[in-house]
C-alpha cells in the first residue's frame, strides 16, 4: 500500500513539472515564429561574440529583433527584442544598452539580457528566450 501511494505521489509530482519554468508559454503578446539564425564568428560582423560579456543585436530576425549574449564562451543566450509586456507595435522593438534592453515606449520597461527578467516598469512577462547551440565557430539560434 505504501509503495502504491509513493508511486502515485511521484507520478503526480512529475506531471506538475513544466519543461519551461517561465511565463513565456502563456504570453499572448508574442507569437512563436520559426527562427533559424546562424552567426559565423569568423566574420568581422560577429567578432564581439568571441569574447564573454559582449552581445550582438539584429533586427532582421524574430518578431522585433534578437540579441545574442556571450556568457562565458561556451554558453550563449538569445532573447527576443519585442517587449513581452505589450503587443508588438511601432515602439515595441527594444534597444540594447550594455546588459539592459530598454523599451522606447513610454512604459519604462527594461530587462536584463542575461536573465531575461524585467528590471524596471510594469509587466508580468520575461523576455522570450531562443535556443542557442555552438558548433565550432558557428552559433545557431533557433526555437
Amino acid at each position: 500500500m505504501k509503495k502504491a501511494v509513493l508511486i502515485l505521489i511521484t507520478f503526480f509530482s512529475l506531471q506538475a513539472c513544466s519543461p519551461e519554468d517561465n511565463n513565456n508559454g502563456n504570453n499572448p503578446n508574442l507569437v512563436d515564429l520559426n527562427i533559424q539564425l546562424q552567426l559565423d564568428l569568423d566574420f568581422a560582423e560577429f567578432n564581439d561574440l568571441k569574447y564573454p560579456g559582449n552581445s550582438y543585436t539584429t533586427y532582421n530576425y524574430g518578431i522585433k529583433g534578437i540579441v545574442v549574449y556571450n556568457l562565458n564562451n561556451s554558453q550563449y543566450i538569445a532573447l527576443e527584442l519585442s517587449d513581452p509586456n505589450h503587443p508588438p507595435g511601432e515602439c515595441s522593438a527594444m534597444v540594447v544598452d550594455g546588459i539592459t534592453a530598454k523599451c522606447p515606449c513610454d512604459d519604462g520597461n527594461e530587462y536584463n539580457i542575461i536573465t531575461g527578467e524585467q528590471t524596471a516598469g510594469n509587466g508580468q512577462y520575461a523576455m522570450k528566450p531562443y535556443r542557442v547551440e555552438k558548433h565550432g565557430n558557428i552559433i545557431v539560434v533557433s526555437n
